[in-house]
């Protein structure tokens, strides 16, 4: 890498360290993309973690581009980083900074998307988990009938576990003419605008004869309800993530279900593991860790799963009580009969 460019990387870094990089550890974090609301409270609870542990917090964001986390990656690692934390942008462009740690003996965190990589520790919330408490949320409601399923980036293996979770919930009625995907489309980038535009097809493409919709997260459960809001639509439709504008659908009616992974519990277990290991711990040796070998090339890496929660109308005041979101921000507009508000 040209030396100016890699100079200037490494600026842009050190720009967002939380403190002034003196005693303790250096805890450096690649971020994949900013544009969901939910990273910025993961973020808050892992400084919080890395500083209680006398540690600094250093991080870039790759701005949804393989190419830029790589060079963010390689500047954290000149920077010298003790441990990273990295929510990859694409599972297999990643491989390099990988190799680019491994090689300074920095351990890694792999953040919500798995890096299969026995080198890294997998740090998640049950996406296959997830999956089902989607489908079986919204097959609760409607049982049968025409499916739609709007996935998440072809490159994140997460649209993969999400989707495996719903078919192993739905998979036999489908097998059986129950249920009948009329729909299934990848959404580049989890953009709400791109699962806008999937919807708006597979509605065209069925002349709106579309029952359900199983959205891999809340932003696309988003576009997905403007698909519909536009043709008169009002079906059942799930997402996750706990998104504030989510949780308020589904105190309107126009969503089922958002299954809530509080980014405040998954942030602080970050900072507290990438903190072990910057000190020394081994992989194996993070409390909780067990074996996931569920990847696509069925490598066995050391990992946490940790349990969401989904959130219906029956049962937002979880949300409000836990101070994710505002009874205030919840309830606007909110039909009869909805917990908490």
């Amino acid at each position: 890498m040209n030396k100016l460019i890699l100079a200037a990387a490494v600026a842009a870094v050190s720009i967002t360290s939380s403190a002034v990089l003196a005693g303790g550890k250096s805890i450096g974090v690649s971020w994949a993309s900013f544009q969901e609301e939910r990273w910025k409270i993961d973020e808050a609870a892992m400084v919080a973690a890395i500083e209680a542990a006398g540690n600094t917090y250093v991080s870039a964001d790759a701005e949804s581009s393989s190419a830029k986390q790589l060079t963010d990656i390689e500047a954290l690692i000149t920077q010298g980083v003790d441990a990273l934390v990295i929510n990859a942008w694409d599972k297999d462009a990643i491989a390099p900074a990988i190799e680019a740690a491994a090689n300074e003996g920095i351990p890694v965190v792999g953040y919500d998307r798995l890096i299969e990589d026995v080198r890294t520790f997998y740090l998640t919330f049950d996406n296959v988990g997830v999956g089902r408490i989607i489908a079986k949320s919204v097959q609760a409601v409607q049982p049968s009938g025409n499916y739609a399923i709007i996935k998440g980036d072809p490159g994140d293996p997460n649209a993969m576990f999400l989707l495996q979770g719903m078919m192993e919930v739905i998979g036999d009625d489908v097998a059986s003419g129950k249920i009948k995907i009329v729909g299934e489309s990848f959404s580049d980038g989890w953009k709400p605008e791109n699962a806008q535009k999937n919807m708006e097809q597979i509605l065209t493409a069925n002349n709106n004869n579309v029952d359900a919709v199983l959205s891999e997260n809340d932003g696309m459960a988003g576009g997905v309800v403007a698909a519909l809001s536009a043709q008169g639509l009002v079906i059942p439709v799930g997402g996750q993530d706990g998104d504030l504008a989510a949780i308020n659908r589904v105190a309107r009616g126009s969503q089922t279900v958002s299954v809530w992974k509080d980014a405040r519990d998954l942030g602080k277990a970050a900072g507290e593991i990438a903190s072990a290991l910057a000190d020394g711990v081994a992989m194996s040796d993070i409390k909780g860790a067990s074996i996931f070998d569920g990847g696509e090339k069925g490598i066995a890496i050391n990992a946490i799963l940790m349990d969401p929660t989904p959130l219906t109308r029956s049962n937002l005041s979880v949300a409000i009580d836990g101070g994710h979101i505002s009874k205030a921000q919840a309830c606007e507009g909110a039909i009869a009969n909805v917990d908490g508000c």
